[in-house]
């Protein structure tokens, strides 16, 4: 009888409302337009990325593999949001089924999550190849790449169920509007008639943890390479500073979100939305802006890409 009742109370809310950016219907179109730049931009900078590792043998090494790992990942999480938010622009209502809801936060947490994991080992990886570059190929030969990818994912993909689990069991018998444009996990328990405070606890215990634990570990291993590439030559260390900035720069956007949403309690802020839109929509973009301009390799490849299309297209 108890399940029953709590299922009833879970189907009374069918819909959620989004409130989206803005009510202003100039900002709305100002806002459309620069989401639907940054998207386009996001699926083809990052598709590009994902081609010309598979095309240039040179780049089939671990560092480039886990690099086509997160342009994917970053067109995966990117497409969770924006395109609804897009959609919602040219509606009043912003309506969104409480399923879609359900199936948006899962998806969030899943790539959110994955990404966390892969910089965290593209920053091993770059550890091994700068302080033990001798062991490098043994250390994180193709099976271990492999292996540590299936684990990454399968990781996110825990987290993620673990969410989503505890925010369906709550029951949801209104209000009905979240002040986002998108559906996450601390907005939606809001919308719960209970109390929620366990679950809340939980998320930060949860996603909280991860982020700061992650983002720990990825400044000590920066700082490991750092004393370490004194002692190398200029050049060398030229390009493992290059890259080792580039990998910090996407680390401190991306961590920086998740530790300022998910590591305090459900509670509303101004600059939640100003997060928001560098989380779904700025960070995917930046992550190939950064990884080809300080990336002289990524440079290389994409320009012969580019000369053997226009090749073929003159033929």
């Amino acid at each position: 009888m108890e399940e029953a009742g709590l299922l009833n109370q879970t189907s009374s809310v069918t819909y959620i409302r989004l409130r989206g950016l803005s009510v202003n219907q100039k900002v709305q179109m100002a806002v459309f337009a620069m989401f639907l730049t940054f998207y386009v931009l996001t699926l083809i900078g990052n598709i590009l990325i994902v081609i010309t590792i598979i095309y240039d043998h040179r780049l089939h090494t671990p560092m480039y593999f886990f690099l086509s790992n997160l342009s994917f990942i970053d067109i995966c999480h990117s497409t969770v949001t924006v395109p609804k938010m897009l959609a919602d622009t040219w509606s009043e209502e912003k309506l969104i089924s409480f399923d879609a809801c359900v199936t948006q936060m899962f998806f969030l947490h899943l790539f959110a999550c994955t990404e966390i994991f892969l910089l965290t080992i593209m920053a091993y990886d770059r550890y091994v190849a700068i302080c033990k570059p001798l062991q490098y190929m043994t250390l994180m030969n193709w099976k271990v790449c492999v292996l540590l990818a299936v684990a990454l994912w399968t990781g996110g993909t825990i987290h993620s169920i673990a969410l989503t689990s505890l925010t369906i069991k709550l029951p949801y018998c209104g209000p009905d509007e979240i002040d986002n444009f998108f559906c996450d996990v601390p907005q939606v328990i809001k919308l719960a008639c209970t109390d929620t405070h366990i679950i809340e606890i939980l998320i930060v215990s949860n996603s909280g943890l991860i982020s700061v634990v992650c983002f720990v570990v990825l400044v000590v291993s920066y700082a490991v390479i750092l004393v370490s590439l004194r002692q190398q030559l200029s050049e060398g260390r030229r390009k493992a500073l290059s890259t080792c900035a580039a990998h910090l720069t996407v680390v401190t956007l991306f961590l920086g979100h998740c530790i300022f949403i998910y590591s305090r309690p459900s509670t509303s802020l101004p600059e939640d939305k100003v997060v928001a839109v560098f989380f779904t929509a700025v960070t995917p973009l930046l992550n190939p802006i950064i990884y080809t301009l300080r990336n002289e390799d990524m440079k290389n490849a994409l320009n012969k890409l580019m000369g053997r299309l226009e090749g073929k297209g003159k033929k």
